[in-house]
């Protein structure tokens, strides 16, 4: 099981970039440099948010993990 600093880095070191890629698409169709690093913030934000509880609530399912030997000598 991740620990959750673990999981709150992931989180974070994948929301940078994509983050500034959404900013990067704002600013295109906007034009705006205050909308898109706006939008940008917001959006890392929520979704580091989102992310960590994902990851979380993972670690209670157990599909796909090996089971443990019932016994073991």
């Amino acid at each position: 099981m991740d620990s959750q600093a673990r999981s709150l880095a992931k989180a974070v070191s994948y929301r940078v970039l994509r983050s500034a890629v959404t900013a990067l698409i704002v600013l295109l169709f906007s034009g705006s440099l205050k909308i898109s690093l706006g939008v940008g913030a917001l959006d890392m934000l929520s979704k580091i948010a989102l992310y960590f509880l994902h990851e979380r609530l993972w670690n209670y399912i157990p599909y796909g993990r090996p089971k443990p030997p019932e016994y073991e000598i």
